[in-house]
């Protein structure tokens, strides 16, 4: 296999690089979910903010790696797939989470005002996303104005999430199950510099899995006759996202439950930027016009997904059925809803 000419690739081959690529995923991302832990803990910036920005970025490098090289190469429909469904399965996954977490519905054990506001913006965010086709078709270079709309969203959001940390207005209610931030004990955590060197490695090993695996599922679509967004909502997404899953279960077995919720949310909201960098990346012009049916419907699915959630915060339920919450159980049903839609339209 000459990894140079990914056009040359086999079906078997491409299948070959693309699980290696998902094992290099899960591995690097397993790890890094301790060091941004640690990162918390030594810079003071809390659980939340560095689940959003820190986890939330890192974790998703590689499905934006992807989506930003699919759009490149004029492939707008498995960069914004990939990236909205990448959205919806980080989603489930925090059921996944709910699910390993026993003593209470996770939803209940981890409110905190960062992590709502994180969703809130994340909500507006999709909105945003899912108005853009609908508004006039003009470019500026080549870039449609709802692009740096999002990304200064996204500024402003993160930045009202730290200041929720610091100058909470509202504070869920305590209960047995509440578990709040704790700062570990400072003696037992590397010192920053080292931190930041393995954080930054480990970033990049997820950048280059990320860049590897675009050729790798551009092949799997045109050799199975999948389309390019079954392709990406089936499987970059969810190979891609196996960092939101492993660190959100990993940081419930650390006690970081807070930081399990806040990775998953932040990571979400960065996601939604994959489509911004997307349309810069993409020349022919919009890439919001670019999408296809099934992509709008994952805008939409995604949305209703993050608003359930947001209730389930607010509401704070202690426990449900199967150990989960209602709202849990409906995330399940409307992600398998909409791969359901997928492959019956394909």
């Amino acid at each position: 296999m000459d990894i140079i000419e990914p056009a040359a690739w086999s079906l078997l081959d491409s299948i070959a690089v693309f699980a290696g690529c998902a094992l290099a995923i899960a591995l690097l991302g397993t790890r890094i979910t301790g060091v941004v832990d640690q990162l918390a803990d030594r810079t003071g910036i809390g659980e939340a903010v560095a689940g959003a920005v820190l986890l939330g970025a890192s974790t998703s490098l590689s499905g934006s790696v992807l989506s930003v090289t699919a759009a490149w190469k004029g492939n707008p429909e498995l960069a914004v797939s990939n990236a909205l469904g990448g959205i919806a399965v980080q989603t489930l996954f925090l059921v996944v989470a709910d699910l390993v977490y026993r003593r209470a519905n996770l939803e209940h054990a981890a409110a905190s005002a960062p992590n709502m506001l994180q969703n809130a913006l994340l909500i507006a965010l999709l909105g945003l996303i899912m108005l853009a086709p609908l508004l006039p078709d003009v470019t500026l270079w080549g870039v449609h104005p709802v692009t740096p709309i999002l990304l200064m969203s996204y500024v402003y959001g993160i930045h009202l999430v730290r200041g929720a940390r610091s100058y909470p207005m509202w504070r869920p209610s305590r209960t047995a199950e509440t578990r709040e931030d704790t700062p570990e004990d400072l003696s037992t955590v590397p010192a920053l510099p080292r931190l930041c060197v393995e954080f930054v490695l480990l970033m990049l090993g997820l950048g280059m899995a990320g860049w590897l695996l675009e050729p790798a599922a551009n092949n799997i679509a045109i050799k199975t006759g999948l389309s390019q967004t079954a392709v990406g909502v089936l499987l970059t997404a969810v190979s891609t996202s196996i960092p939101e899953l492993v660190t959100s279960i990993a940081a419930v077995r650390r006690g970081a439950l807070t930081l399990a919720v806040g990775g998953i949310i932040g990571g979400n909201a960065f996601d939604t930027l994959f489509t911004a960098a997307s349309d810069i990346a993409y020349r022919p012009g919009s890439i919001y016009h670019a999408m296809a049916d099934d992509a709008r419907l994952w805008v939409a699915l995604t949305l209703i997904m993050s608003a359930i959630l947001m209730i389930g915060l607010l509401r704070r339920e202690e426990k449900g059925p199967a150990g989960i919450g209602f709202e849990s159980v409906a995330i399940v049903v409307l992600y398998f809803t909409g791969v359901t839609l997928l492959l019956s339209e394909g």
